[in-house]
């Protein structure tokens, strides 16, 4: 990403509340065929001894095992959190450039095959996860045996994250009765409408003071 440090995101709790608002992911491979791109599903793992450790786990599709050279080499996962266009029209007269806020991380970490009881367990937390917020929740239980053999076609991965550049632009570098347009312009029904990254303007705005003025 563009080198901007008015807009990084070090802390480890803000990637991690990122990942956990934004499962569906990016895996990217540069393999010996070249670069290779696959979009999943991933959550934190929480680990043992309670370190803020970042640990990703998740599960890919036979062949993207093979494709991906996955445990071969170090990967890039993508997360990309709320984002959209700011229109200059929320801007003073003399600000007529726009720009595009976004949160984003990017994770860089060799993947584990896991084992194939382990990678069960992690589908099932997959499943259990999503289903949380059904009103009736299905899990892979309801038959264990045809869901075991399903799972089959698929591959196990836990990614320990050993770096991670992450960025949210939210017009830190904008006065705060902008900001307050921005934010009023996003939660409208307006074209470029975009309530959870007003919320994520809103959140960061209501907690750090804007600084900087890159564009």
């Amino acid at each position: 990403m563009r080198h901007t440090p008015s807009f990084l995101m070090t802390e480890v709790d803000e990637v991690r509340r990122l990942v956990r608002g934004n499962p569906w992911a990016t895996i990217v491979s540069h393999t010996a065929a070249g670069l290779v791109a696959s979009h999943y599903p991933f959550l934190l793992e929480e680990q043992p001894d309670g370190s803020d450790d970042l640990v990703l786990v998740s599960h890919v599709g036979r062949p993207d095992e093979v494709a991906h050279e996955l445990g071969q080499h170090e990967v890039l996962v993508v997360v990309q959190g709320p984002h959209g266009y700011v229109s200059p029209a929320w801007y003073p007269p003399e600000q007529f450039i726009p720009t595009w806020n976004h949160t984003t991380a990017h994770l860089w970490g060799t993947p584990e095959i896991l084992s194939d009881e382990e990678a069960f367990r992690v589908l099932g937390d997959l499943v259990d996860h999503f289903e949380a917020a059904m009103p009736s929740p299905v899990s892979l239980d309801v038959d264990a045996d045809a869901a075991r053999h399903i799972a089959r076609g698929t591959v196990g991965i836990r990614i320990r994250v050993t770096r991670f550049d992450a960025r949210a632009k939210l017009s830190q570098n904008k006065a705060p009765e902008v900001v307050e347009r921005i934010i009023a312009g996003l939660r409208s029904d307006g074209p470029y409408a975009s309530p959870a990254l007003a919320d994520e303007m809103a959140r960061v705005h209501g907690t750090a003071t804007t600084t900087g003025r890159e564009a």
